[in-house]
């Protein structure tokens, strides 16, 4: 079954936790799975902000082989919803200021962590298996992910023109060609655009989107 890239995308910028499997030091031969907070780069691929005492730091250090899932936010009937797994590889990297400003309007807490032993891993995904509901499934080629987006810098330059214009109450987190991310009466929320939109129209798009949203709440 052919899949559509929208909404993968809509889903990955969705979901605020995944489920990462690694390949167990402690046990060869098993999958060791653990939760954790789901931020993702400018080109829609998880980044992970992990110590260096974590079981599964240890294990990505060894083998970068790992998969990550992730299940629509409130779902119910989990058969019925959307999910997904990106298989792929964990590679450590030193992320820039732009980067480390994203993941921190996502996560303000983890502020505390950059001081400490905690070490940035970005998922190069290999391929993404999407499963929309019964009988919609199929594989996505990783490169589709980088098909549309826009540089961490464009995004910092958007959100700040955007929250001039924002009505109090909503706090911008990420906009992307295919949707926004804010933050509303403390939840963590993404507004999906119907289709994507070019990076010229994005700012008056967020501004827009972030006024309806705020007046439905």
């Amino acid at each position: 079954m052919k899949i559509e890239l929208t909404p993968v995308i809509h889903l990955l910028h969705s979901a605020q936790h995944s489920t990462l499997a690694s390949q167990s030091l402690q046990m060869p031969g098993y999958p060791y799975a653990t939760v954790l907070p789901n931020v993702l780069d400018d080109y829609h691929r998880p980044v992970l902000l992990i110590s260096a005492l974590a079981e599964h730091t240890k294990n990505i250090l060894a083998n970068g082989r790992v998969s990550i899932s992730i299940v629509e936010p409130g779902c119910g009937n989990v058969q019925a919803g959307a999910r997904l797994s990106i298989i792929g590889d964990a590679e450590q990297f030193e992320a820039d200021e732009a980067l480390k400003s994203r993941y921190l309007r996502y996560l303000p807490d983890a502020e505390q962590y950059l001081m400490l032993d905690f070490m940035f891993f970005r998922i190069q995904p290999q391929r993404i298996r999407y499963i929309g509901g019964v009988g919609k499934m199929g594989w996505l080629e990783a490169d589709a992910l980088g098909q549309d987006s826009i540089s961490l810098n464009v995004e910092a330059g958007l959100l700040a023109l955007a929250s001039q214009h924002t009505q109090i109450g909503i706090r911008l987190l990420g906009i992307d060609n295919f949707g926004m991310d804010y933050c509303v009466d403390g939840q963590q929320k993404r507004l999906s655009f119907e289709s994507p939109i070019r990076a010229e129209e994005l700012l008056e798009a967020a501004v827009v989107a972030s006024a309806q949203q705020l007046n439905r709440q």
